[in-house]
C-alpha cells in the first residue's frame, strides 16, 4: 500500500508541474526535456553498464536531439540523430575499448536515439498550431491509460499480455487503459473538433496513444529483464527512475506527432 500511495503522490505533484511547463513552452520546455533526457540517459547507461556504452556520446546525442528539435524542428532533430551516429563511431575509435564495437556502439545509439527522439517529438508536438492541446492530450491520455491499466490489472486481470517481458501486464488492464486514453482524447479535443482533429480522428489518436504507450512500456521492460533489473532507478521512489516514468511517452509522442501530421495538422 505504501508503494501505491507513493505512486499517487508523485503523480499528483509531477503532472501539474509538467503541464505548466508545457503551457509555457519555449526555453522552459526545452530545459525540462533536456534535463529529463540527461537523467534518463544516465539511468540507461547504468542499466546497460555490462555492454560498455559510450556514455558521453549518449549524453551528447540525446541532448543534441532535444535541443535540435527545439531550435530547428524535425529536420534538425534528424540532423541530431545522424550526428549521434557519427559521434558514436568517432568516440569508439578514440577510446580503443576492448568491448566489441558492435555491442558498445549499438547500446549507445539505442539509448541516445530512444530517449532523444522520444522527448524531441514532445517538443515538436508543442510547436504545432494546436501544440498545447496536443501535448496535454498525449501526456494525460498516456497517464490515464497507465493508471487504469494498473488498477484494472490488479482487480480483474487474468490473462497475461506479455509474460516474458512484463508478467504483471494483462489484456484486461490494456483494454481498460485503452478505453481511458480514448476517452481523454475525445473529451480533450471535442471542443476544437472544427479546427483541429475531428471526432473520429481524436478517437483514433486515443487508441494509438494507448497502443504506443503500452509498447513503450514493454520495450523498457524487455531491456530491464535482459539486464536483470527491476527499475531503471530510485529517483522517484516506487515509480522507479525517470526512464520508468517516460518510457511510454518515448513511443507515444512520435506516434502522436506523425498521426497528427497524417491528419494534416503539422
Amino acid at each position: 500500500m505504501s508503494q501505491l500511495l507513493n505512486r499517487v503522490f508523485v503523480s499528483i505533484l509531477a503532472l501539474p508541474l509538467v503541464l505548466g511547463v508545457v503551457y509555457l513552452g519555449g526555453w522552459a520546455l526545452m530545459g525540462l526535456a533536456l534535463a529529463a533526457a540527461l537523467i534518463a540517459v544516465h539511468e540507461f547507461a547504468e542499466l546497460v553498464r555490462p555492454l560498455r556504452p559510450l556514455v558521453l556520446a549518449a549524453y551528447l546525442g540525446a541532448g543534441a536531439m532535444v535541443v535540435a528539435a527545439s531550435v530547428g524542428g524535425s529536420r534538425w532533430l534528424l540532423g541530431g540523430l545522424l550526428a549521434t551516429v557519427l559521434l558514436t563511431f568517432v568516440m569508439q575509435g578514440l577510446t580503443g575499448a576492448s568491448q566489441p564495437a558492435t555491442v558498445s556502439m549499438g547500446a549507445t545509439l539505442l539509448g541516445a536515439a530512444w530517449i532523444g527522439l522520444g522527448l524531441g517529438h514532445i517538443v515538436l508536438i508543442r510547436d504545432l498550431e494546436h501544440g498545447v492541446l496536443a501535448v496535454f492530450t498525449v501526456l494525460i491520455a498516456v497517464f490515464a491509460a497507465d493508471t487504469f491499466a494498473f488498477f484494472a490489472g490488479r482487480l480483474v486481470g487474468r490473462h497475461r499480455m506479455a509474460p516474458v517481458m512484463s508478467p504483471r501486464k494483462t489484456w484486461e488492464g490494456f483494454l481498460f487503459g485503452t478505453a481511458a486514453a480514448v476517452a481523454v482524447a475525445f473529451f480533450a479535443i471535442y471542443p476544437d473538433r472544427d479546427v483541429f482533429l475531428t471526432v473520429w480522428q481524436s478517437l483514433v489518436l486515443g487508441a494509438v496513444l494507448a497502443l504506443a504507450g503500452a509498447l513503450g512500456d514493454l520495450f523498457e521492460s524487455l531491456i530491464k529483464r535482459d539486464m536483470g533489473a527491476k527499475d531503471s532507478g530510485r529517483l522517484l521512489g516506487a515509480h522507479g527512475g525517470i526512464l520508468d516514468r517516460v518510457d511510454a511517452h518515448l513511443f507515444a509522442a512520435p506516434a502522436a506527432y506523425y498521426l497528427i501530421a497524417a491528419f494534416g495538422h503539422a
